[in-house]
């Protein structure tokens, strides 16, 4: 059976969209080469105009509407990339568009897809129901909606970027896809397999959100239960019709990668690479350090899907990433309540050299007993060896250092915002 997308459709998409879309440069990495074991190269999708790969696809499917279409205007549901790859694409050929955002939705997406001049209108608790909000405004105003991946314009459109990884990278082994709905890794997967059948493609999905890891593999579509996850632009129930049967052809193999490994991820990015990526574009490098994906000695092309991160959770996500790596030490020891004591205890753990971000005194609480002081330290160390080297000082000093209940987390989300 002929696939939904050709290669052909790709080299078409890659032509029409030409004017608009950037062709995002293809970045070494020498550092992160050397945790993984293998030769980097960062696809910096996160440097594209919008802040992400969703211009693609919606360029191409925008530039395919006939002229009644285009003057009747077009409309999609997305919290995310989406919303603002479409206003952007149809800004751009002056085409009205509507948004459909969760009520709940970040306010600085919302200002940026109006920014692009869409009109945003603001409905449903989360991406399904902002979805049937946006389908009935379609129906009653005989608008053309958008979908975020399971449409053959739009897939080719995403697989523009499989050629240009060809282009960029010379003999790569493997390339690592983030995976939502399935139609970014659909296009790259048509674009490679029918170009250069040797190189392997291997698609990355966050551990709270599974639906099409578990289509793969189950080789029927599954509506996957969802968490909340940082990487919440991949976080779709259900997968596309159209994509399945092309990740089942073309892809290799599908892993996941959890939480902690995403934040991580993330936080290496923006220390070592200088890239700020979000939780959605930062899996494919989660996945390759997690040890999920075998390539050692490979040269190994890693697609960072998006930059859209939320200002005000970078702080926490670096935060949350440097306390995994063991560089946050939070711990507390119970010292006499008489002067001198932290002073002591401060110059031993300045032996230790290590910078000291937090301290913080308790006395008034049923654990602390009369005459005593209970002193919580926040302190900077360079990793977790080191961080257990100043607790074994401590100890051999007399004290008895015992973990914090306070703990570095990220904030919870108010909801999905897939696509």
């Amino acid at each position: 059976m002929k696939p939904s997308v050709t290669l052909q459709d790709i080299r078409q998409a890659q032509s029409t969209i030409s004017h608009l879309v950037r062709k995002t440069p293809a970045l070494s990495a020498r550092s992160l080469s050397a945790l993984a074991g293998s030769e980097l190269i960062l696809k910096a999708e996160n440097l594209q105009r919008a802040g992400s790969f969703k211009v693609r696809g919606a360029s191409n499917r925008i530039a395919a509407l006939s002229p009644d279409q285009k003057v009747r205007g077009v409309i999609t549901a997305s919290a995310g990339n989406h919303a603002q790859g479409v206003a952007l694409a149809a800004g751009n050929l002056g085409i009205p568009c509507t948004v459909v955002m969760p009520i709940g939705a970040s306010l600085p997406k919302v200002e940026a897809t109006r920014g692009y001049g869409a009109d945003v209108v603001l409905a449903g608790e989360d991406f399904d129901s902002s979805q049937e909000h946006a389908r009935r405004i379609m129906r009653e105003n005989d608008l053309t909606f958008i979908h975020a991946f399971d449409d053959p314009a739009i897939i080719a459109g995403q697989g523009t970027i499989g050629l240009e990884i060809l282009d960029q990278v010379d003999e790569p082994g493997t390339i690592v896809v983030p995976v939502g709905g399935g139609g970014l890794i659909s296009g790259i997967a048509v674009a490679i397999k029918e170009t250069r059948p040797n190189v392997r493609v291997i698609g990355v999905q966050a551990a709270a959100s599974t639906a099409v890891v578990d289509s793969y593999k189950a080789n029927r579509h599954f509506t996957a239960m969802q968490e909340a996850t940082v990487a919440d632009g991949i976080a779709v129930g259900t997968p596309g019709e159209l994509t399945i049967p092309l990740v089942k052809r073309y892809v290799d193999d599908m892993v996941v990668v959890e939480e902690e490994e995403i934040t991580q991820a993330m936080m290496l990015l923006l220390e070592r690479s200088k890239l700020l990526v979000e939780g959605a574009g930062a899996v494919g490098l989660a996945a390759v350090l997690g040890g999920k994906i075998q390539s050692a000695g490979q040269r190994v092309a890693v697609v960072l899907s998006g930059g859209n991160v939320d200002s005000h959770l970078i702080a926490r996500v670096v935060e949350h990433g440097l306390a995994h790596a063991g560089r946050y030490l939070v711990f507390k020891v119970m010292v006499e309540d008489r002067p001198g004591q932290l002073n002591r205890l401060l110059g031993i753990i300045s032996e230790s050299e290590v910078n000291v971000l937090d301290i913080g005194h308790l006395r008034h609480a049923p654990t602390v007993h009369l005459g005593q002081v209970e002193i919580q330290l926040t302190v900077e160390t360079r990793n977790s060896v080191h961080s257990e080297e100043v607790l074994e000082k401590l100890r051999a000093a007399g004290y008895s250092p015992y973990e914090s209940d306070t703990s570095v987390s990220l904030p919870p989300h108010s909801g999905f915002r897939p696509a």
